[in-house]
């Protein structure tokens, strides 16, 4: 196990880098008004209007409802990465039989 940490490492310093560095993302999202592309268009379209929520996600808007805003950006992008990360090595051993 230790072997296959080594083999990681780089790529898992990057992921703590950009884990540390999200609430900086997500304060200068807030400071430019960045909204998502996806919710820009659908709102000038007028979609928005006949919008239904079959389900909320996980962490919907990448927040933890009532906790900081900064703070839930890191456990967000954790969550994100790890779910990433577990769905990668799955399908990885998958292709790999």
């Amino acid at each position: 196990m230790l072997e296959s940490l080594k083999e990681w490492k780089g790529a898992l310093i990057v992921i703590g880098i950009l884990l540390l560095l999200t609430p900086l993302f997500a304060w200068a999202a807030d400071l430019v008004g960045y909204a998502e592309p996806l919710e820009n268009a659908a709102e000038h379209l007028g979609a928005m209007e006949h919008e239904t929520a079959i389900i909320s996600g996980i962490l919907p808007d990448y927040t933890i409802p009532g906790a900081n805003p900064y703070a839930s950006a890191i456990v967000a992008g954790i969550v994100g990465c790890v779910i990433v990360l577990v769905i990668g090595i799955l399908v990885g051993k998958a292709l790999a039989r």
